[in-house]
């Protein structure tokens, strides 16, 4: 029975150091800059009205110390763990920050949540996920293996955005943006452009928004299909071109053949006045372009 017990007593206390609560807050800029480094759990940041910023959530018991400290207008979030400990490092992180701050959050395999920040984003992970509200402020967000999921408000803005075997899909940005991944589906829906380059290696590519007058739309995949939807009318010269697919073209002309013995198809037009320009390649996998 004594034995029994001391072994309950081992797994109690087992559990009881997995993970330490953590509840700290500090004063901040309204507009200052927040970094945040986790190894492994998550990462949640929301965007508050307050001119603080507040730490909840959990620790692993394979972690040193949280840094939590300003310097003038930057506040850095740093999970520590101890040197050659790779366990129990998972860290679970809520933070609340000032609705300006500019965010830099870095992880290795923690997802990332940001919600109702209105400053400047760039966040990166090695192989967690990455999911983002973006209101008119530059983004740049980088995944290793992971999916990225971004939603805007129709403001313009320059959204840089790539991941190497991850999917992207972003809905109502609108102004630059650039998306990438050699492993990953690419997908741009709503909001409008002037400047919109989407490149992937393997993966499909869907982009159905508006593109600016004098836009500029620019789409490679070497495998993987391709669907182009413009909303409203779109004015440009379109340089198109396939090895191994079909184009269908829902308005202008058809597609003709590279060569008499070769499988692609290419397909050069003006549509309205040709102030824009739309570029598109694929090596194997079919086309759809229409409005």
């Amino acid at each position: 029975m004594k034995t029994f017990a001391l072994a309950l007593l081992g797994i109690f206390s087992a559990t009881t150091v997995v993970a330490t609560e953590i509840n700290e807050s500090m004063d901040a800029a309204a507009d200052g800059t927040v970094s945040i480094s986790n190894i492994s759990g998550s990462v949640e940041v929301q965007g508050w009205s307050r001119n603080q910023v507040e730490i909840t959530g959990n620790l692993g018991s394979g972690v040193e110390q949280l840094i939590f400290e300003r310097d003038g207008d930057e506040i850095e979030i740093k999970v520590k763990t101890r040197r050659g400990n790779s366990r129990d490092t998972k860290s679970d992180l809520v933070v609340k920050v000032p609705l300006a701050s500019s965010l830099e959050v870095n992880t290795v395999s923690a997802d990332i949540d940001v919600a109702e920040l209105t400053g400047e984003q760039s966040l990166e992970s090695v192989s967690g996920d990455i999911a983002t509200q973006a209101f008119g402020s530059d983004i740049d967000i980088n995944s290793v293996s992971g999916d990225l999921e971004v939603e805007g408000d129709d403001q313009a803005m320059r959204s840089m955005l790539s991941s190497v075997s991850g999917d992207i899909d972003t809905e109502n940005l609108a102004g630059e943006i650039r998306v990438e991944s050699v492993s990953g589906d690419l997908v741009v829906v709503n909001g409008v452009f002037d400047r919109v380059s989407m490149d992937t290696v393997n993966g499909d590519i869907v982009f159905h928004a508006q593109l600016l007058n004098d836009g500029r739309l620019d789409v490679e995949t070497v495998n993987g299909s391709v669907d182009i939807e413009f909303a409203g009318e779109v004015s440009a010269r379109f340089d198109i071109e396939t090895f191994n697919g079909d184009i269908r073209n829902c308005f202008g002309p058809k597609a003709v053949r590279v060569s008499e013995y070769g499988p692609g198809y290419e397909l050069k037009f003006t549509e309205g006045s040709g102030s824009g320009r739309v570029t598109i390649e694929t090596l194997n996998g079919d086309l759809r372009l229409c409005k």
